[in-house]
């Protein structure tokens, strides 16, 4: 097996997955149509920016400094107006650190074909690094960066929602005991309506979020009024004073302080969809501006009336306006929720095409759109987890504990990945890319570590998806790879097999016949099988083998390969990126001059039927997992999109 067949191309699916190397084209490619990322332009795609990648940061000023105040108030005594200037100079600098110089400004130059996101960055790292052993390491640290994130899709429904909804009590005390039963119908609620697509859900979350981030600046200004001091915060001199003078405590502070920049990871991961520039932009010009006023006008506050510690955003707020502020604040986190879901799905496909998942049941909500996508069961996973952390923590502060440790443990992972990117494909200098990502690493290191003592308190809760999530990709990728040994050595040489064909008195019967197999220089399966029971062979035979390549999506003149083997016979690889969903029909269709009709032909495949060998090389808890996922995958017919009445699957055994 290749080192590449180990990291970029990975296994997909039972019988169709993708071989060991790309390799170049063996006759002429055939371009075919491409469904490309439209991206809106100007302020339009800023517009656009807002309303997806800014919703979970736009969010955090419901929780993050009253989380952040109430640790170090606490302890021992109401937090002094130093240490609320501290803290809140601790969040600016985060925000100005972690999301603006490391995000914004470095970790977005590094696109994989103007795509981002924690997979796309771990493809690059693979690409320019020429050691087996640290491409699986590199794997590894991006299959944990995206854990991470898939326990972040979980939490973030549940502590954003929360957060809104406990908003009541501010005005409506008596209200209390209805939060959490409003804040779970909420969240069925919005997981119910992702099967109408983004599309549709999406259409007024920019204008939403302009208005959020413009009435929360006019709040927080108001509030910088009680306290005009307040702007002290800009400097770095007091954030270094509040870490200087507080020893462990400003440890403790600064794991809720990380939950200021929760949703940085979502700037770069979405950036394919919008572009590098407007992301910029709309942090630079609209969001960071809006966030730094509202902390400032929720500190300058806390300090003129302690008693505003209990709800700070809402009391920035006039009795009249904390109602409709509600409803706002509802509509955003919900809107947060969806970034985090959408990026889930999108995240669970990439991982789907690369083989570190099964295949399951992928609903394209836009026939014009390839990256509007729905995943039933993800979506009802992510559901019921999001509603089980609600009735157990209760409250959006209770459930903080448990949120920094996903969002740092994502930034670590990048970080580590960006730092071979820019030092391998940028050529920074040696001690350049140590110093620039080693002060992140050290920062990112900092931020994880406070959330580490959170461990007990929630933290165990990412820890333990993301423990899940890895054991579950691993154990997937191993046993395909697995069968994937072992079938090889069972494999029928394709030149062999020509070679006999054309000496023996094998029927040829009309028809078209595709097969899908998992290397196009063996024969398959489903073939042999096929000349074992029928006795006959049709006239027209494609061999066709689907290959995933590390870039998000296949440029049109490498779509394609096709090859006469034999009078009758065609061999055809098909190559799609990561970021694509696979069409096998409409792809072929693109053949006119070799007698391919999509509408009669008839594919055939070969379904694993896999079982413990005298000398397994599984535990048998792994064995147990790898069969539980492979019986429960999306037939290859529904993930390659081919009409299943047309689909004829032989068993084969395979012992592992």
């Amino acid at each position: 097996m290749s080192e590449q067949d180990d990291i970029s191309i990975k296994d997909t699916s039972s019988d169709a997955h993708y071989p060991n190397s790309v390799g170049r084209p063996t006759s002429v490619p055939i371009p075919t149509e491409d469904h490309h990322h439209v991206r809106p332009k100007g302020i339009g795609a800023m517009l656009a920016a807002l309303g997806v990648v800014y919703g979970d940061i736009g969010t955090s000023p419901l929780y993050a400094l009253q989380s952040s105040i109430h640790n170090v108030g606490s302890v021992s005594h109401p937090a002094q107006t130093w240490e609320v200037i501290g803290l809140t100079s601790l969040t600016f600098w985060a925000l100005m650190l972690v999301v603006t110089i490391k995000y914004v400004i470095l970790v977005m130059q590094a696109d994989h074909n103007k795509e981002g996101g924690i997979i796309a960055l771990m493809a690059l790292a693979q690409r320019v690094c020429k050691s087996p052993y640290f491409r699986w390491v590199f794997g590894l640290i991006g299959i944990a960066g995206a854990c991470l994130f898939f326990g972040d899709g979980i939490i973030t429904p549940a502590i954003s929602v929360l957060s809104a909804v406990e908003g009541i009590e501010v005005s409506v005390p008596s209200a209390a005991p209805f939060i959490i039963p409003a804040a779970i119908i909420i969240l069925l609620g919005l997981f119910a309506a992702q099967a109408l697509g983004t599309g549709r859900i999406g259409r007024a979350f920019g204008p939403i979020m302009l208005i959020w981030f413009i009435t929360i600046s006019i709040l927080g200004a108001k509030g910088i009024t009680l306290y005009p001091r307040i702007f002290l915060a800009l400097s770095p001199i007091e954030a270094i004073h509040f870490i200087l003078t507080h020893g462990r405590l400003s440890f403790v502070a600064l794991g809720s302080v990380v939950l200021s920049v929760t949703g940085a990871e979502a700037l770069y991961a979405d950036m394919g969809h919008f572009g590098r520039s407007p992301i910029r932009h709309a942090w630079i010009f609209l969001v960071l501006p809006a966030l730094t006023i509202n902390y400032f006008g929720q500190a300058a506050m806390i300090i003129h009336n302690p008693s505003t510690l209990a709800n700070p955003f809402y009391y920035l707020a006039p009795g009249w306006l904390q109602i409709p502020m509600l409803l706002l604040a509802t509509c955003a986190t919900i809107i947060a929720s969806q970034a985090g879901i959408s990026g889930s799905f999108s995240l669970c496909r990439q991982l789907i095409q690369l083989g570190y998942l099964p295949r399951v049941r992928i609903i394209h909500t836009n026939p014009n759109e390839e990256a509007q996508i729905y995943l039933p069961s993800l979506n009802w996973l992510l559901a019921f987890g999001s509603v089980v952390l609600v009735l157990a923590f209760r409250s959006s502060a209770a459930l903080a504990s448990s949120y920094g440790i996903a969002v740092t443990g994502t930034f670590l992972c990048t970080c580590i990945l960006a730092m071979v990117v820019f030092r391998r494909v940028f050529h920074w200098k040696s001690y350049t890319t140590g110093l620039v990502f080693g002060f992140f690493f050290l920062l990112d290191g900092v931020f994880f570590s406070a959330n580490v003592m959170k461990i007990p308190d929630g933290g165990w809760v990412p820890l333990s998806i993301a423990g899940a999530s890895t054991l579950i990709m691993t154990t997937w990728q191993r046993g395909r790879q697995l069968i994937r040994v072992r079938k090889r050595a069972d494999a029928v040489p394709m030149g062999s097999f020509l070679t006999r064909l054309a000496q023996s008195r094998t029927i040829r019967v009309p028809g078209l016949a595709v097969f899908l197999t998992s290397d196009p220089e063996t024969v398959p399966d489903a073939l042999l099988y096929n000349l074992r029971h029928n006795k006959v062979l049709h006239e027209t035979v494609f061999f066709v083998t689907v290959q995933t390549l590390d870039q998000p999506e296949a440029a049109p003149d490498e779509r394609m390969t096709v090859k006469t083997l034999a009078p009758g016979i065609t061999r055809v690889v098909l190559r799609y990126g990561f970021m694509e969903m696979p069409n096998i029909p409409v792809t072929l269709s693109q053949i006119t001059e070799r007698n391919f009709d999509p509408i009669q032909a008839s594919y055939f495949t070969s379904h694993d039927l896999v079982f413990r060998s005298k000398v397994p090389k599984m535990s048998l808890a792994r064995m147990w997992i790898f069969l539980y996922l492979l019986n429960n995958a999306t037939t290859i017919s529904e993930f390659f999109r081919i009409p299943p009445e047309r689909v004829m699957e032989f068993g084969v055994r395979v012992a592992i």
